[in-house]
């Protein structure tokens, strides 16, 4: 049986057109690296220009002969760089990798190697959650086969955790032993417990992240409604589509107890992050919340913060409730004011949440456990 060592590494061809900068390809890249009987080459070209981009293409863009000539030339480099790639023992296409599973398949298998794609999100039901598939029904159905044709091509399907995994092969149809699990996490090398302190004069709360659908910006905003005539300051990081009608609407309610700073430098948000009483995670009640544990619940626990976040089977699996997280009813602005108080009102659950929290991370969810995990898979599929 083949074994690997430092002398004789995993060789893994990191593959696609993925967004370079999103967190799972970064995490999952340094992780792969990390481990000493790994050797990553990485096989990248970029395609997508943006969050933006992505949705003027779902939005009818894909129809323009100028969409089609960016695509051809982006993978005419894909081939190009596939070709100049040194041996490798197993190709995996990262996030989002649906369609360069087509393309994929195709170059490895010439070479006699398996192919694995890290799914982490489904693009349909992304887009579905946006109003895309509804507002553009070619475009959703397109979609839907293309997903449905490509999550076919890998012989390993890589799924956050056992609820997304179910989801997707039920949705498209496909033998549940294709996949495994490795779940999302954070950077310990950027989110890590800073010498900072939260202020003595009123209870900090931060979000941080994208505002969109899925992430329950309603009820937070609620929760600072109800919350107005008490010591809690809420501390909003980041952008997104749904951040204008956000803000909006916390001007209309008059709210003086929320502060937008939008895309800040990292060590500006690691400092907001570090001097929040409790960080705040997702309160949608959309699949796409329910069946994920997004990277900011990770990230505030990482920090070494408590984090409350929306309630679901698939968080109860990875997180104990007030014990390593707190949890409360999704897309309920009283739940969240009141588990809010209850925090405020108790320093000595905080403190337990956060260390329990934060171990339970370092466990299963920082970079070195998440390479780890995804090493396993890839070793599975090599000795074949």
């Amino acid at each position: 049986m083949t074994t690997f060592s430092p002398e004789r590494p995993l060789r893994v061809c990191y593959f696609g057109t993925y967004r370079a900068g999103y967190t799972r390809n970064q995490i999952m890249l340094k992780g792969l690296q990390a481990q000493p009987d790994v050797a990553v080459h990485v096989c990248h070209v970029t395609l997508w220009q943006g969050i933006e981009d992505r949705v003027q293409q779902a939005s009818g863009g894909w129809r323009r002969p100028a969409f089609w000539g960016r695509v051809a030339r982006a993978y005419r480099e894909l081939i190009r760089a596939h070709a100049a790639a040194p041996e490798y023992d197993v190709m995996l296409i990262g996030y989002p990798g649906q369609f360069d599973a087509f393309l994929g398949r195709r170059l490895a298998h010439r070479r006699g190697k398996p192919v694995a794609l890290d799914i982490l999100m489904s693009l349909h039901l992304v887009a579905e959650e946006r109003g895309l598939t509804a507002a553009h029904e070619t475009t959703g159905r397109l979609l839907f086969q293309l997903e449905r044709a490509g999550l076919r091509r890998p012989d390993r399907l890589v799924a956050e955790n056992p609820e997304y995994r179910d989801y997707i092969a039920a949705k498209y149809d496909l033998p549940l032993d294709r996949f495994r699990c490795v779940p999302h996490g954070a950077d310990e090398t950027v989110f890590h417990p800073r010498p900072l302190r939260p202020p003595d004069d009123h209870f900090r709360v931060t979000y941080h992240g994208g505002y969109l659908p899925s992430h329950g910006m309603d009820a937070i905003i609620g929760a600072a409604a109800l919350l107005r005539d008490e010591p809690a300051r809420f501390e909003f990081y980041g952008s997104g589509p749904e951040k204008e009608r956000v803000v909006a609407r916390a001007r209309e309610m008059g709210l003086d107890n929320v502060t937008f700073h939008g895309f800040v430098s990292q060590d500006e948000l690691l400092d907001g992050l570090a001097a929040a009483h409790v960080c705040l995670g997702v309160f949608g009640t959309t699949r796409q919340a329910n069946f994920t544990v997004q990277n900011k619940v990770w990230e505030g626990l990482a920090m070494g913060r408590p984090v409350i976040s929306g309630d679901s089977p698939t968080i109860r699996a990875a997180l104990a409730d007030r014990r390593e997280v707190y949890l409360i009813e999704r897309n309920n602005a009283e739940a969240l004011a009141a588990g809010l108080r209850e925090l405020r009102a108790d320093p000595a659950l905080r403190e337990s949440i956060a260390t329990a929290g934060h171990a339970r991370y370092l466990a299963g969810n920082s970079v070195a456990a998440i390479g780890r995990q995804m090493r396993d898979v890839l070793v599975e599929m090599a000795i074949g």
